[in-house]
């Protein structure tokens, strides 16, 4: 309902799942099967919604941030904002990478990923 009172305003809507569950927004066309989406829907045009798919393996995009006009857009680096809050949270004392991995379960090819992952940065 929220999102539905956004579109019905001027403003535009940047939404990003970093998810790997639940229901993803509806477009025209399905989004792709991927661990996480980014969607921009810009107040002016918004029939046309960007989509950025992102798997499990990808860096985290930089993504636009609309301003007003005549503002260009601002970037957003999601991979460095993810740093720092995983930073200043101090995650590392709280996860355990050892252990099997967060829910839901990972596809073969993404677990098989993760585990390389870790293991490269000793934490595993």
């Amino acid at each position: 309902m929220k999102r539905q009172e956004l579109f019905a305003s001027s403003v535009h809507l940047l939404e990003i799942d970093l998810l790997r569950a639940g229901v993803r927004p509806r477009l025209a066309r399905p989004l792709p099967p991927t661990a996480y989406c980014a969607l921009l829907s810009r107040a002016y045009r918004r029939h046309l919604v960007e989509v950025w798919p992102i798997a499990l393996s990808d860096p985290l995009p930089v993504l636009p941030v609309p301003l007003s006009a005549p503002d260009p857009d601002v970037a957003l680096d999601l991979g460095a904002v993810l740093r720092q809050v995983y930073r200043r949270a101090r995650y590392e004392r709280v996860i355990d990478y050892r252990t099997d991995p967060p829910p839901p379960p990972l596809t073969p090819e993404e677990a098989a990923w993760l585990d390389h992952h870790l293991r490269a940065r000793g934490l595993r």
